[in-house]
């Protein structure tokens, strides 16, 4: 019974940190959209309502997939519950579309990795996905409006580097509330998957979250 208890705790705590990084992802957009509602008076009112349609829906993402979350930690032993694939690598694509519909200048550089994105073994993807996807999100919150840039290198047998990069912004930031985990949160997750991550200002002035993850051949 003390086994079970904590293998479902242990899967509680990793769905919950799932919740995290996507309602980061999601409320950060729909801050980053509505900030330009407040602070622009030249929009159309054509691109008034599209504006305020990608709130909308990126709202009803956060919600449906807050629902999702709610209903695995909310099961009791026997419930018949599935939980929603998490997204991978082969999803980046979309999720950095994602980004550049909200207004940001974000680049992808895979030159350094070797075969493609949906060629990745399952648990490293995940990982590398939930990295890039939580750097993006602390990008927005803090250095609003200036280019973001995205390496993947490496190759089987080897590792899996994930490196997000951005000057360090000079404007204010958008003003989510944080509860300053986000980066401990990858780390940790880096560590789980048996790499290392770090994150840092450098003296070119940028800022920078890298990870190195072990990708079994």
């Amino acid at each position: 019974a003390l086994v079970a208890d904590t293998v479902r705790e242990a899967e509680r705590t990793r769905i919950a940190r799932e919740m995290h990084d996507v309602l980061a992802h999601r409320i950060s957009l729909v801050a980053l959209h509505a900030g330009a509602l407040v602070y622009r008076d030249d929009l159309t009112r054509a691109e008034t309502a599209e504006t305020a349609a990608t709130i909308q829906a990126n709202a009803q993402l956060a919600l449906t997939e807050l629902r999702q979350v709610l209903g695995v930690l909310r099961a009791s032993d026997g419930d018949d519950v599935v939980e929603q694939p998490q997204p991978t690598l082969a999803e980046l694509p979309a999720l950095l579309g994602e980004v550049r519909e909200a207004g940001s200048d974000v680049t992808l550089d895979t030159s350094g990795l070797t075969g493609a994105l949906d060629r990745l073994p399952t648990t490293l993807s995940r990982t590398g996905f939930r990295i890039v996807q939580e750097a993006l999100t602390n990008a927005r919150k803090h250095a609003p409006g200036v280019p973001v840039r995205v390496a993947l290198a490496g190759a089987p047998g080897k590792q899996l580097e994930v490196e997000v990069s951005n000057p360090i912004g000079a404007r204010a930031g958008i003003g989510l509330p944080s509860a300053g985990v986000g980066l401990t949160g990858l780390t940790e997750r880096a560590a789980l998957a048996g790499g290392t991550l770090e994150h840092g200002a450098r003296a070119d002035g940028s800022f920078v979250v890298g990870a190195r993850l072990p990708w079994q051949g």
